[in-house]
């Protein structure tokens, strides 16, 4: 197996994890509500960068998602940064069909 193959296993892996952190206003988790933006592994510490957005830039619930993705991260990887991206802006297109059926089974119209 190749290096190149080996941290796209564990990006997946993080990915998984990552679907445990759920949105406290709509109740989906924000791999599924398209909040993920990209994950990669800094060249320069190895450590797992993590760009993700919010539904707003103005979202309340900002630290309660930090401390969610710190609790899914725990024995997922040893070091990794929260990197917010406000740019492009989220927008409900950018949900996944996973992310849409829970959203109906939460009783949104979408």
């Amino acid at each position: 197996m190749t290096e190149t193959n080996v941290a796209r296993t564990g990006l997946k892996d993080v990915e998984e994890a990552l679907k445990d952190v759920i949105d406290p206003e709509l109740g989906v988790n924000i791999v599924d509500l398209g909040l993920l933006y990209g994950l990669k592994y800094s060249d320069d510490d190895g450590a797992l960068l993590i760009d993700m957005t919010l539904t707003t830039a103005a979202c309340p619930l900002t630290d309660v998602i930090e401390e969610q993705v710190g609790q899914a991260m725990d024995g997922v990887v040893d070091e990794w940064r929260l990197n917010w991206v406000w740019m492009p802006p989220w927008g409900p297109e950018r949900i996944t069909e996973d992310g849409r059926d829970q959203m109906r089974a939460l009783g949104f119209n979408i």
